[in-house]
């Protein structure tokens, strides 16, 4: 008798940790497209605005397009998603502590050599007693980003960069550092 109850023990705890990880998996699968959704949107008007208006006119891509197709993709849906940075330039997007965490061990492992354009992390944790799903994954910086994150900024584009804004920290970057992170927060 013994036997079969340890046995019925062992097989419910295989089903529930099988089933749990069919769920995380579900919620990385549906993260990673709604990344690349993201970014790809985000992307694409960022090139856009570069090329129909210049630098000046790609700052309103991420001061203002970004939030937008973030809270468009996010309207009616279980998630959040976001940007994030060690270094930001607009401080509605500073890290809360697992994004900051999360971001720290990105710059971790690049330091390791680990390529940045693979980085991801999730968890799943409790929050006020609801399971939440959380993502993250690493934004390299490219050649677009250079123009206004790199090293050398034209004079225009900074003076503009410091009126919108005056603390800005998301500057002085290289090609393929880590500029940030996208961020997604998923209830389950």
């Amino acid at each position: 008798m013994r036997k079969i109850s340890l046995l019925a023990v062992l097989l419910t705890m295989t089903f529930v940790s099988t089933e749990v990880f069919s769920v995380e998996n579900d919620f990385l699968s549906e993260s990673r497209k709604i990344i690349k959704q993201f970014g790809g949107e985000l992307k694409g008007e960022l090139l856009s605005s570069l090329e129909e208006g210049g630098p000046l006119n790609a700052v309103s891509v991420c001061s203002r397009k970004a939030p937008e197709i973030a809270e468009k993709m996010s309207q009616g849906k279980s998630w959040e998603i976001a940007r994030t940075s060690l270094k930001y330039r607009n401080p509605d997007n500073a890290p809360d502590n697992w994004e900051q965490r999360v971001l720290e061990s990105f710059e971790e492992r690049n330091a390791k050599g680990e390529a940045v354009g693979k980085m991801e992390h999730y968890e799943v944790l409790n929050v006020d007693g609801k399971k939440v799903f959380r993502y993250m994954k690493a934004i390299p910086v490219g050649e677009p980003c250079l123009t206004c994150h790199g090293k050398q900024i034209p004079h225009d584009l900074n003076a503009k960069l410091e009126e919108l804004y005056p603390e800005d920290q998301s500057v002085g970057f290289s090609f393929g550092e880590i500029i940030g992170a996208f961020s997604i927060r998923m209830s389950m």
